[in-house]
């Protein structure tokens, strides 16, 4: 991971505890160096991240664009079509390189060209192209999603694009009850997203609870 400040101040706050206002205090801080930084935001779903993301928006000024994974969901045809839409969420039902291109090119920027992150609209469970700018000015971009962490490629490329990452904790049984209302809320029967969050849901959340000793803090959120 990219570090900000020296050596010594970057391990220690290596896995610290922290509330919300205090790693927006921690992302704030990254725009002293004057270079484009990027903060992720990871954990399971339904911890919180998109929560999170929004209240860094609101707390830091000028408000940072928020680049979320979902973008890089592959279209629901695609996962039907390769047998994955009872594992929709899982790493191989997004289009991994292209998002780890795209954040590649948001931290490391070449040229003075606006920058267009695609969003993931739950109304059509599809993305949309072209959806977000991150132009020239934005000295900050938060970055959020499940798998920021993960060790296995091309998502290890993450790890040397992030200069901050939270990751976000919630209790399991609080987040699990938010994930099923919100599979409700977008069309799922109770009975189907009840299981889906207890098989495919909960597998996810082991392979990101596994990164979570990769964060730079880990941060609590409120139930």
């Amino acid at each position: 991971m990219r570090r900000s400040g020296s050596d010594s101040d970057a391990a220690g706050r290596e896995g610290r505890r922290v509330a919300p206002a205090e790693f927006a205090e921690l992302a704030g801080g990254l725009r002293e160096t004057g270079q484009r930084q990027v903060v992720g935001i990871t954990g399971p779903p339904g911890a919180g991240k998109s929560t999170l993301a929004s209240y860094l928006a609101r707390s830091l000024s000028p408000a940072p664009p928020v680049v979320p994974m979902d973008g890089f969901h592959l279209a629901q045809d695609v996962i039907e079509q390769n047998g994955l839409a009872d594992r929709k969420g899982a790493p191989d039902t997004f289009d991994a390189w292209g998002f780890v291109n795209l954040v590649a090119r948001i931290a490391r920027p070449t040229d003075d060209a606006v920058v267009y992150a695609p969003r993931y609209d739950r109304s059509i469970e599809e993305p949309v192209a072209g959806a977000i700018p991150i132009s020239p000015s934005n000295g900050l971009v938060i970055v959020e999603g499940n798998y920021l962490l993960l060790a296995s490629q091309p998502w290890a490329q993450l790890n040397d694009l992030l200069d901050l990452c939270g990751y976000v904790e919630l209790d399991d049984e609080i987040r699990r009850r938010r994930l099923i209302d919100r599979h409700v809320h977008f069309g799922k029967a109770p009975q189907a997203a009840e299981s889906f969050v207890y098989s495919s849901d909960d597998k996810n959340a082991e392979l990101v609870e596994a990164t979570k000793s990769r964060a730079s803090a880990v941060v609590q959120m409120d139930p």
